[in-house]
């Protein structure tokens, strides 16, 4: 029986554990209590895990982050599109997180005081603290931001080591990488604990809460694929998008959401890019360079799930907030590629904006866990059929 479980997928091992603890909610909900150990012990090893996973993650990208060659003219558009794609649907994602407030159950301290800076000084502050902290003291206390800074300035500075130096780089993020892995095939047990719980305290305003939130962040990422890209892609090209859209939709969206991995779409997007008749000079360096730094999807999860947390502790939150909370996700969701959870993992330095307490993102973490057997899908979805999107669309557009 075992061995059959241990050969389940995760996400039908997340299925199973989400009924489990349903079950377990309505028929015997006395024993629930004694099962919040097992959620408690996920969000802990969250929680550890999630500092060194941001800072060395971001720096090993950006050592290692080339381009190819600088004669392929074609990449740095294809570059800001991908950049100015994901801001815009982190933008998407504040306007429709406002329209359609979500709200999540949370076990916040009594004692608890949050509030947004006040200020837009208070906030170019904040962020600038948090931005010399000592490096040391910013991973052993989960100050996101200031994570995020050192591992971009450091990851700057190793562009010039050595290339042994690098490759250690490489290593160190793939051995954190196997820990998280590690660490992400124990949420069927954790997300039955957390599930048994909630439901069992809140009954179905939980299941409520859940539906909202995925039809939130579902529907924003279906308004950026059918709204945003064309835009987009009719502005690059100045032809009508929708057929371009559609067909990467088709070929490249529909493979990405069972796989569920940009990376492992990879092949089928260089076919794809060969049949629309991008060079392969061009494609052979877009569609990787998407898979790694490409994520719309990621950058709306980001979003949509730090409002909802901001919403649900009752913290105002102003335009120039919201702005500054668009170009953080932008710039985190870049770091989401090729780790299990990696969208999710990146929640707590948005929330480093308001000032939340990584206890609690780390819950909204396990929160995204529940409800990303479709989440992951589609967020997957639309990063990899954009990659092949937006590359189509800048060797389609007319020259000057």
């Amino acid at each position: 029986m075992f061995a059959a479980l241990a050969r389940l997928s995760l996400v039908t091992k997340i299925i199973i554990a989400i009924i489990l603890g349903v079950a377990v909610a309505v028929f015997i909900p006395q024993v629930a209590p004694y099962l919040s150990i097992l959620g408690d012990l996920f969000i802990k090893a969250l929680k550890s895990v999630a500092p060194i996973l941001v800072f060395v993650l971001v720096l090993a990208s950006i050592a290692n982050f080339t381009v190819g060659n600088g004669a392929n003219a074609k990449i740095k558009p294809i570059m800001v599109m991908y950049g100015s794609g994901m801001f815009l649907s982190a933008l998407a994602a504040v306007t429709v997180s406002n329209i359609f407030p979500s709200t999540l159950f949370l076990d916040i301290p009594a004692n608890s005081e949050l509030q947004a800076p006040g200020s837009l000084a208070e906030i170019f502050k904040n962020l600038l603290l948090s931005f010399v902290a000592n490096p040391v003291t910013a991973i052993a206390e989960a100050n996101f931001i200031g994570i995020l800074a050192w591992a971009v300035v450091l990851g700057l500075a190793f562009r010039h080591a050595t290339d042994t130096s690098k490759v250690f780089l490489t290593d160190a993020a793939n051995a954190v990488n196997r820990v998280i892995r590690l660490v992400i095939n124990f949420a069927p047990i954790g997300i039955f604990g957390l599930v048994a719980v909630t439901f069992a305290e809140s009954g179905i305003k939980t299941l409520t809460s859940y539906a909202h939130l995925l039809a939130v962040l579902i529907g924003t990422m279906f308004f950026v694929a059918l709204v945003i890209n064309p835009i987009m892609v009719a502005i690059v090209t100045r032809a009508n998008p929708y057929p371009l859209v559609f067909k990467c939709l088709r070929e490249s969206g529909i493979t990405a959401f069972f796989t569920r991995s940009s990376a492992a779409n990879i092949p089928v997007n260089l076919d794809l890019a060969k049949r629309l008749g991008v060079p392969e000079t061009t494609a052979s360096v877009a569609i990787p360079l998407g898979a790694a730094i490409n994520m719309a999807g990621a950058s709306v999860t980001i979003t949509v799930l730090t409002l909802a947390t901001v919403n649900t502790l009752g913290i105002p939150v102003d335009l120039t907030t919201m702005i500054i909370l668009s170009v953080v996700a932008t710039i985190s969701a870049c770091g989401a590629s090729g780790v299990a959870g990696g969208s999710l993992l990146l929640i707590p330095v948005a929330c480093g904006l308001f000032n939340i307490s990584s206890d609690i993102a780390m819950q909204v973490v396990a929160i995204g866990m529940v409800i990303s057997v479709l989440q992951d899908s589609t967020e997957t979805a639309l990063n990899s059929s954009t990659d092949v999107l937006f590359t189509v669309a800048v060797d389609r557009a007319p020259t000057k």
